[in-house]
């Protein structure tokens, strides 16, 4: 399982001055390759490297850092092709496809460049890394990060590293081969109803109101507004400064209830039963009002993050569909649109019994989960041999 350790670098003015050099260099470079990619509409890396690769060594680049910077123009088109493909942009003639369509991708002077270890080598000890530069091999920068990152990096730092720069700040961002625990069996699932009222609800009583985050992002809202009708470059500056400060909140807020709902599962021995969300903002319709609150809702990340956590501590994963899960009892299995009276109270119109409408939706979803698991092990068995 891939996952990402995240360590602010501490150079010296004189490395932040290559490093920054160096980045802004890699990108201009990669803005070049990504118009000749455009014009020529080269489908493929190694052709894309007979028309450019000679000009980035000509530039000053090493063997290996062309290669990076070609291989990551080449990955920006391969992405960008399967989200018109999927239709993330939109449909055909759409405004957001057609700009996207019509000219090259392009990279921002302080994005990531990826390295290798033959461009980046890494001293745990003395917490410091060895980077290409164009200024040369940059020796002893000094990096920072928590000990549990820093035990990541030292047991299973595997591939790939990227340097970016943001808000003055140098990072490194490094991949990490983390093995999987083995899956035990469960003794039963735990449901976890995802909402906007309340994050996330369990079945065994956990519930992450959504209040305060809800209040926060309103907040941030409101301040956005005001900025916007600015217009100002100082303006500009301090809503994206806000946009990354209130992500930095929501991811660490969906951290906490991600690892609080693995937690409680892999002490009760019970595997976990999701949702399955994808393209829920499709297929929703809702209130002008209510657009703003489904469409800032970091609903995806929380479930990847419940997934890879569980993976991590070998808990048990069923996905299943969420279908009239909120208007179906856990009870008795009556599905009715009118037992839900509202978003807080469920009442079942066959059984009579009240319950909370998120917590009734969560044992909906447990027992469904146990329910895919149980089919999953029986179509496992092999059929029975005919005899004579």
């Amino acid at each position: 399982m891939k996952i990402v350790a995240q360590v602010k670098l501490l150079p010296d003015a004189a490395q932040a001055s290559a490093l920054s050099a160096t980045l802004h260099l890699v990108n201009g470079l990669a803005n070049w390759v990504s118009e000749v990619a455009f014009a020529n509409d080269v489908p493929r890396e190694y052709e894309l490297r007979k028309h450019t690769y000679a000009h980035l060594k000509a530039r000053g680049l090493g063997a290996q850092a062309a290669q990076h910077v070609i291989k990551k123009v080449r990955d920006a088109y391969t992405t960008l092709h399967a989200n018109l493909r999927a239709g993330s942009l939109g449909k055909k003639g759409s405004t957001r496809r057609s700009k996207a369509e019509s000219k090259p991708v392009a990279f921002r002077s302080e994005a990531a460049q990826p390295y290798d270890d033959r461009c980046l080598s890494w001293q745990y000890d003395q917490q410091t890394v060895s980077i290409w530069t164009t200024h040369g091999r940059v020796k002893g920068v000094r990096f920072a990060c928590s000990p549990d990152a820093l035990t990541l990096l030292q047991q299973h730092r595997k591939g790939e590293t990227d340097l970016l720069q943001r808000d003055g700040a140098f990072y490194l961002i490094a991949t990490c081969e983390v093995p999987e625990a083995k899956q035990y069996v469960p003794d039963g699932f735990i449901g976890v109803d995802l909402g906007i009222v309340n994050i996330a609800t369990t079945s065994t009583g956990y519930q992450a109101a959504g209040r305060n985050l809800n209040r926060y992002r309103k907040r941030q809202l409101a301040l956005r507004k005001k900025l916007q009708k600015k217009h100002t470059k100082s303006a500009r500056r301090r809503l994206k400064a806000r946009a990354r400060r209130e992500a930095r909140h929501v991811k660490n807020t969906n951290h906490i209830i991600a690892k609080t709902i693995v937690t409680e599962a892999e002490r009760t021995g019970r595997g976990l039963a999701l949702e399955e969300l994808k393209g829920i903002r499709t297929r929703v319709r809702l209130r002008k009002p209510q657009r703003v609150a489904l469409h800032s809702w970091a609903f995806a990340q929380l479930a990847d993050f419940i997934v890879y956590k569980a993976r991590r501590a070998g808990v048990p994963l069923a996905v299943v569909d969420p279908a009239y899960s909120s208007t179906e009892c856990a009870q008795c299995g009556h599905v009715d649109r009118r037992s839900r009276i509202s978003q807080v109270r469920f009442a079942c119109r066959s059984c009579g019994v009240v319950a909370h409408a998120d917590r009734n939706a969560s044992h909906v979803l447990a027992r469904r989960g146990e329910n895919l698991w149980t089919a999953g092990r029986e179509s496992r068995v092999p059929a029975a041999q005919p005899t004579g």
